[in-house]
């Protein structure tokens, strides 16, 4: 980015998709504290590796890329239990008074339970809840998207298995 036209682009495209970034940070940081520490490392990896886009994929594709890496990364220093926060990024979830608890209980054990995957099962994951193709995420964390459709398949057994051990 040599000019300050590449520049303010790359900001603007860097703020288009700062959700993906809150996503992560959720992930992967279990207080607001780590999760700014984090926001702001993969700000500056980002940037940093800002030269290395190439427009073969998009730029969300490869802002994931870049903001999953830095977060394993993160995570790995830390050694801490992440807390994901679906509430915060999904307001839209419907209030309804009835249904409002055991909702917001099914959110509480989901959390908890997507906190305690692996790694890159966490990835893989998240992107599957933001509705990622499986080719997406198989170019996003690295893996063949035969590997992503067994892991998200196994995943989502393993995740039916322990809401029906708390029934």
């Amino acid at each position: 980015m040599d000019t300050a036209a590449e520049k303010e682009s790359f900001l603007t495209l860097i703020h288009e998709n700062q959700r993906i970034i809150f996503m992560i940070c959720n992930v992967y940081c279990k207080n607001k504290s780590e999760r700014e520490d984090l926001s702001q490392e993969i700000i500056y990896h980002l940037w940093k590796s800002g030269k290395s886009y190439k427009a073969v994929h998009t730029f969300s594709t490869w802002m994931y890329k870049v903001a999953l890496n830095v977060a394993i990364s993160f995570y790995r220093r830390k050694l801490t239990s992440p807390v994901i926060s679906f509430r915060e990024n999904y307001p839209e979830i419907a209030d309804n008074h009835e249904s409002s608890d055991k909702l917001e209980e099914d959110i509480i054990h989901l959390q908890r339970f997507i906190t305690e995957l692996k790694e890159l099962d966490k990835a893989v994951m998240l992107l599957y809840l933001e509705e990622k193709t499986y080719k997406a995420i198989a170019e996003i964390v690295g893996i063949s998207e035969t590997n992503t459709a067994t892991k998200i398949n196994r995943i989502k057994n393993m995740l039916k298995t322990n809401f029906n051990n708390i029934k």
